[in-house]
This record gives structure tokens, sequence and C-alpha cells, in this order.
């Protein structure tokens, strides 16, 4: 990228010019409009499959770049984290064997990519938000090095002027805030490509606004985030939050954030929305521009609106126009963002199939969605269907509210089915990849929801990093074997015993559901909150979660007996001060050898000099059961 693009750093007079090419490239693409330059009466389908690198720890491994140098394709391409990739297949075009093409080329592709990263040592796993990764993952060092990811977080920070702000509420609840764009990388997906005819413009995008719930509800594998059970597509929830510009709300300013739905039905052409979009959100990149657009038009050239599409590439609508050249003629397409990488190839090819048929079936009723149904009904659908999938009820035309799974059995399933006729895609494949759509959806299970019940079954047996751990090798294993998701078996908890680090670090065996006392608080709270909770520790911390000491029971009843005199005395008095600390980090071998050293039943685990756990020799004794095998 020429030049240096940081925003509010960059030379003024290249922003300026950045700023002119954009005008002229919104101009371009309304004279190609009006003299029907673009291209009609074909459609092509095109699809991004992004994807994580883990090791054989299960762990994220930080090889994006090794990777991408060794496969040497431009097929494949870097993402914001260096454990993630990104693969472009070939568009094409809609009818016959397309669907099985696609799945076939997503095998080849992947198959390759799998292979090189073994001899990395590594491993390539689909899913929406891998469940192994953890805070520390999320620091710069793991940014993808590559510039223009320095500047989008740069910008991004710079504009929004404080940290980024997170709270998810699910079955559990996430509260956090980190300083950088890092969290974005956390998200994986596999997006659709579908081509439009520009002069249908608003009525197939409002279409795709109005078919995204239902169609999410039937496709989310994103259940968990640092360990935390949150909604059942949390990549909606968590992308929205890791990208939002917008500083410090005002309850009198409307500002609109960089990742949403939308705020209202299109009404007019491709281009009142390119115009909005530029209206309403700042432009971040801005490199050097040679081309110009109406020039190049002029002269009978196609542009290639190089400005307007890394503009676009920086605003993140959960259905995207996009501008294209495709054998030398310009076209229009809506790529679908909302649909989650994983959990096997015919999964995302099923999904594919069901959102693509349902463009392709629009039916003629359907042309005015604005006068059927509330743009904020659909708003409500999606995040709905986002937070508990297949359980959404949804708001759809005229008045009616359908169970999404009734919606999709009942009504958008045919209309996918006569959609994918209408394209003269082969009989089977439609058989093979809307079946397993209904019976995706017959059964309840989707990625997420397989997850969930991985999770709480293996809880029964093991720790939730334990369950977490044998979940995540249990979906690469099943993704090898290639059955659709509604087919898998419950995951095992030896599946976690390939994963030789699981009981690496102290975050591994922590608990962190903490019950502690406060320095003044009287002793006879403090033995009776040892008694209540079945705990032989209280930490004893702060108000702002600094730690002071420890009461252990074997302290208390040792300097106590039955209790008598404790009345006046506080915590304070009877805590342990200055107790050895240990962090998340901290290697599990260390941390033993530390409680075994000072003859010590527990370590507090210190995060940025916040308490965020506790460890004890019965946790270590557990783990190294565990790993012999003993029960």
């Amino acid at each position: 990228m020429p030049g240096d693009t940081k925003f509010g750093v960059s030379d003024p007079s290249q922003r300026g010019a950045y700023m002119g090419h954009l005008v002229d490239d919104l101009k371009a693409l309304e004279k190609m409009l009006a003299d029907g330059r673009f291209e009609s009466g074909i459609t092509r389908i095109g699809a991004e499959q992004e994807l994580c690198l883990i090791d054989y720890g299960l762990r994220p491994a930080m090889l994006g770049m090794e990777l991408l140098k060794n496969l040497d394709d431009p097929h494949y391409t870097t993402e914001l984290a260096k454990f993630n990739l990104e693969i472009n297949f070939d568009p094409r075009e809609l009818g016959g064997d397309c669907f099985a093409q696609l799945e076939h080329e997503l095998i080849e592709l992947l198959t390759r990519a799998n292979k090189a990263a073994h001899k990395l040592g590594a491993k390539i796993i689909l899913t929406g938000i891998l469940p192994t990764i953890r805070d520390s993952d999320l620091t710069l060092e793991n940014l993808t090095p590559v510039p223009r990811y320095k500047v989008l977080n740069d910008a991004l920070r710079e504009l929004r002027g404080q940290d980024f702000s997170f709270c998810i509420r699910g079955i559990d609840e996430l509260i956090t805030s980190k300083a950088t764009v890092m969290v974005e990388g956390c998200n994986t997906s596999f997006q659709v490509h579908y081509q439009i005819d520009p002069a249908r413009f608003a009525e197939q995008f409002n279409w795709a606004q109005a078919i995204a719930a239902p169609v999410l509800a039937c496709a989310t594998n994103s259940p968990l985030f640092l360990g935390k059970r949150l909604w059942r597509e949390t990549r909606i929830a968590l992308f929205h939050q890791s990208t939002d510009d917008r500083g410090l709300p005002s309850t009198y300013r409307e500002q609109r954030p960089r990742v949403s739905f939308g705020h209202r039905w299109e009404r007019h052409s491709v281009v009142e929305y390119y115009q909005e979009a530029i209206s309403r959100h700042r432009v971040l990149i801005t490199p050097s521009m040679e081309q110009d657009a109406l020039v190049e038009l002029k002269e009978g050239r196609i542009p290639k609106l190089k400005a307007l599409c890394l503009f676009n590439g920086t605003v993140y609508p959960w259905n995207r126009p996009c501008y294209g050249i495709t054998g030398g003629k310009p076209h229009l397409r809506i790529e679908s963002r909302f649909l989650p990488a994983g959990p096997t190839i015919v999964d995302e090819v099923a999904n594919a199939a069901l959102w693509v048929g349902l463009m392709h079936g629009m039916p003629d009723d359907c042309a005015s969605i604005p006068a059927r149904l509330k743009f904020e009904e659909a708003h409500g659908n999606f995040l709905a269907a986002a937070q508990v999938g297949l359980g959404a009820s949804i708001d759809w035309l005229d008045g009616q509210s359908i169970p999404a799974r009734t919606l999709l059995l009942d009504t958008l399933l045919p209309i996918a089915r006569a959609g994918l006729q209408k394209a003269a895609v082969q009989e089977a494949d439609i058989d093979k990849y809307l079946s397993v759509i209904e019976e995706r959806v017959q059964s309840g299970k989707t990625g997420s929801q397989w997850i969930l019940d991985s999770i709480e079954r293996l809880e029964g047996e093991s720790s939730r990093h334990e369950a977490i751990a044998a979940t995540t090798e249990g979906i690469y294993q099943r993704q090898k074997l290639g059955h659709p998701v509604h087919r898998w078996q419950p995951s095992r908890l030896a599946e976690a015993d390939g994963a030789k680090d699981r009981w690496s670090r102290v975050e591994h065996m922590m608990s962190t559901d903490l019950v502690t006392a406060q320095p003044d608080e009287p002793v006879k709270l403090v033995r009776s909150l040892l008694l209540w909770s079945n705990v032989r520790h209280i930490p004893v911390e702060t108000n702002d979660g600094t730690l002071v000491g420890v009461v252990s029971s074997e302290s208390l009843l040792a300097k106590l007996g039955s209790g008598d005199g404790e009345n006046d005395l506080r915590a304070a008095d009877v805590m342990e001060r200055d107790p050895p600390t240990v962090t998340p980090d901290t290697p599990v071998a260390d941390a033993i050898a530390l409680l075994a050293s000072r003859d010590l039943t527990c370590l507090p685990v210190l995060s940025n000099g916040k308490l965020v756990g506790i460890v004890t020799d019965r946790d270590c004794l557990k783990i190294v059961r565990s790993l012999h095998g003993v029960s």
C-alpha cells in the first residue's frame, strides 16, 4: 500500500485526493447504470471461506503468513489475525452442478491447506468462533503483519477514542473491554455472493434483508467466546462491538455502527446506498489512487472503482452490495456476511444453496417487502435468530408471527427449491443440499446446539476447559468425516487426550467463580462463607479487586478453635498477608512446584494485578491423576 495511510496522520492532500476519487467513482457508477453498461441476464454465485489455524494442542496457531507462503496460490489470502486465513473461490454461473462444483472446490482447497498446515505442526478447523481461543491470544502481536490491518486498528481506535467495550449476555455473561480491534479476528464466516440485476437492486436487497433471520437461525455455529456460552451466533454481537468506532454516545445525536443490519429499507438504486454509507461513516484508509474512473469511462474502459471498493470493504453490513467486473462487464452482487464457517463443508454448501435458492426464487408478491414488513421487525428478527437460533419467533409478512422452524419448513424451503429449479440446478443436488437443511431444522441440531450439548454433557465429568478442548477436537475429527452436523455423534472426553498441553497453564485449571471477603468484614462472616460455599480458602480483596490476603479454613481453625473470641475480629486480623501468587499464563508445572516447595494449599491467580482465580493443591492432584489415567 503506497504512502502513509494511517488515519489522521496521512498527508492531507493525499486524503483529499482519495476522497475526490471516491466521489468520482460514485459518479462513474451512476453513469454506467444510466447507460445500461451492467451485465444482465446471467446470475453468478461465489464464496469466501474463512478458517482457523490451530496447533495440536487445539490452541490458535499464529502461522497464517508462513502457511500462505507455502501454499503460493492466489486463492488463499490473509485475514486480520495470524491464526486465520481466507480462501476466495472462483465465481460460477448459477445452474447445473454449480453447488457440487463449489463443494468439490472447497474440499480440494481446504485439503491442500490442511496438508500444508500439518507440515507446520498445525491443522485447520471450520468454526464461527474458535472455542479454545483465550484472552491472551488477542494482542497486537498476533495481528497479521500487513499494513492495512495496522491502519484499520489505528483508525478505528482513534475514531473511538477509548477501548472497545463488550457486553454480551446469553447463558453466561461477557463484560470486558479491549484496547485493539483484535477481537474482530475471532470471527470466521462463510460468505456467499449472489449477482443481481442492478435495476432491481432495492427489491432484491430488501428481500435479502427479510430472509436473513430465518437463514441465520438454522445455520448458527458460534455459541462460545472465551469459554462463555453466549448467543447461538455470538459472531453477530462480537463483530458489531469489536469494530464500533463510535465514541461516547449522546442521547441527542444518532450515530450508526460500522457493523449493522441497516436502518431502513432501500428505496432506490445502489448509488443511493453508497451515498448513504459514505455520508455516515468516516474513511479509514486513504491510499494514493492513480486511476481516474471518469477518465477511464470516457476512454471506453470499464473502471475498477478502486476507491469505492476499498471504502466498501471497511463498512460491514450483514448483507453488503459489491461491485465487480467479470469478462470485461461490470456487475452488482449481494454478499451475505452473516453465515458462520462450518460445521462441515456440506453444511456450508447447504446454507449457500438455501440462501441462493431463496434469492433466486423471490416470489413476485415479495418485490414490495416494505409494504408487508416493518424494517424494525426484520431487524428484530435478525437479532432474535442470532440470540436463540431455531428457537426464534419470526415476525413475517402481513403481520404474521411464525416460529423460525415452521417458517423454514413450510414456506422458505419450498421457495428455495423453486428458485433452484428456476435456475436449472441439478435436481439431485437440490435434493441433497436442501434435505440437509430440512433434516437439520427438523432435528434442531445446528452446530451451536451440538457444541452446547457437548459442553453440558462433558462438564458433568470434567472441567469447562477440558470439555471445550474435547469439543474442539470433536469438531475437527467430525469435519474430516464430512457428515452434516445433525448426524454427528456426541463428543467424548477422551477426544481431549490429543491436546497434550490442555493442562499447560494455570488458566486451564483455576477456579474463577470466587467467593471473597473484604478486609474489614467480620471473621464470623468469613467462617460462614467457608461453610456455606464448601471451600477451604477465602481470598480477601479490596473493592477494585486488589488481593490483600487469604483466609484458609485450616488457619482459621488453628487461630480460633471453636470460634470463641471471634466477634471483635475482622478478616484482616486472621488472613495470610501477601500470599504467593501466579498468573493465568504460569505453567502448571511451576504452580505445582511452588505449592510443594512452600507447603501451600492454594495460589491466588492475578491478571494485571487483580484477582481473577484461585488454584488449590486438590486441583493439581486432580490434573495429575487425569494425565496418568487415575480416577
